[in-house]
């Protein structure tokens, strides 16, 4: 094989119906997979019993099993709830959100809804990032609490807790003596 049909390796996944009768596949159904070299790339098709037959030769075949793939992931924090939540917190420019803040804004940086623009220094010595929204083209500057590893897992169960979820490691209540029917005192 020549260094040419090398670069072209990218082959898409098991289709979601027959390549023959575009009959979609069903959960747990056997399916024939058949990859060629057609015009400098390699193409996979799958078929289903009754249509394998009517192709030629391919390069490789192999039977398969087809397995409804899970539908995705809820996400652990919407978008929406970051994002409106860090507009909440801006707004009420209070200190004792910084590190939140903060933390929210990195994660729209991630998903990509924000977009670090530039850093300056404050004249208190404060690291002052400033993001732009992809969407809506508006400014946010945040200051960076330059957090340490040690705090910040704090720092991130504080944000769930704000989009309402549940801490991690929320700390069990103790169980009052009518509540375990000992009445008894210690």
């Amino acid at each position: 094989m020549g260094r040419e049909n090398i670069d072209n390796w990218h082959v898409k996944k098991c289709a979601k119906a027959c390549d023959g009768c575009e009959e979609e596949f069903q959960d747990k159904q056997v399916l024939y997979s058949r990859l060629h070299f057609d015009e400098g790339e390699y193409t996979r098709q799958d078929f289903c019993e009754k249509c394998r037959q009517k192709e030629g030769p391919a390069l490789s075949t192999w039977q398969t099993l087809f397995i409804v793939p899970p539908p995705p992931a809820e996400e652990v924090v919407k978008k929406e709830n970051a994002e409106s939540l860090l507009r909440k917190l801006l707004a009420k420019e209070n200190d004792e959100d910084l590190n939140a803040i903060f933390i929210l804004t990195v994660m729209l940086e991630r998903k990509k809804i924000l977009v670090e623009r530039d850093t300056q220094k404050t004249e208190d010595g404060r690291k002052l990032r400033i993001y732009e929204h992809k969407k809506t083209g508006e400014s946010f500057m945040v200051v960076d609490p330059e957090l340490k590893l040690d705090e910040l897992e704090h720092v991130q169960e504080e944000v769930v807790v704000l989009l309402g979820g549940k801490p991690r490691n929320a700390p069990v209540a103790p169980e009052t003596p009518a509540e375990t029917g000992d009445t008894s005192e210690n």
